[in-house]
């Protein structure tokens, strides 16, 4: 039995639509259930749902054979996993974003990316690495939501965050300044598992690969 990590939230059903597509189905109450784990209707597999950030530690650990993540949480938590298959939806951008214009009201005043970038964001890996890489210094303020409020109240210069089709940054008075990375759902492996179940991960990713919208 192959163990499959999948994400709760936005890519839930784009995911279980895939796996129905590859002919691998769960009960019609997994999207709602309190339950964490799951097997499909012929056994051979079992979903485990995990917040988003966890799906490559749980493969990468083991826990899991496979997942399904965007590649912006694999990047974020630097795990060590095969990515062998881009499934071709949750499409978006890590971007830096801030101010369309600057802000010298309400007691902020616009700042320079010296002498110290103050970045808030929920990737501070991606954030350190990117800025780090260009010899810009930072301070990263950590946040898990509500990103675009903080250049607007001063608490920081920038953000980096996951950008979609851009509204709400516009409808806050910010736009996207830098992309970091285009991020999608991917395929992840587990490099022990693809070695010991070799022959059921190589079917699994040929039919997602053919389920692939």
């Amino acid at each position: 039995m192959l163990v499959i990590a999948l994400c709760k939230g936005r890519f839930l059903d784009p995911s279980l639509d895939l796996l129905k597509r590859a002919g691998i189905r769960f009960s019609d109450d997994l999207a709602s259930s309190r339950k964490l784990i799951f097997e499909s209707a012929d056994k051979r597999f079992r979903a485990v749902l995990v917040k988003p950030a966890d799906v490559p530690t749980y493969v990468e650990y083991g826990a899991a054979d496979i997942g399904i993540a965007g590649r912006d949480v694999v990047l974020e938590s630097g795990a060590d996993v095969l990515q062998p298959l881009d499934l071709n939806f949750g499409y978006c951008k890590i971007a830096v974003a801030g101010p369309v214009e600057p802000r010298t009201d309400e007691g902020s005043s616009p700042r320079s990316y010296s002498p110290t970038l103050r970045v808030a964001t929920k990737y501070p890996r991606i954030t350190l690495e990117y800025f780090n890489s260009r010899g810009i210094p930072v301070e990263i303020i950590p946040l898990s939501g509500s990103i675009e409020l903080a250049p607007l109240i001063g608490l920081a210069d920038r953000i980096v965050d996951l950008v979609e089709t851009g509204r709400t940054l516009k409808e806050n008075g910010l736009a996207v300044l830098e992309i970091i990375a285009e991020s999608s759902a991917k395929l992840l492996i587990n490099r022990a598992g693809y070695q010991t179940k070799r022959a059921e991960v190589l079917t699994l990713i040929q039919f997602l690969e053919k389920a692939r919208t």
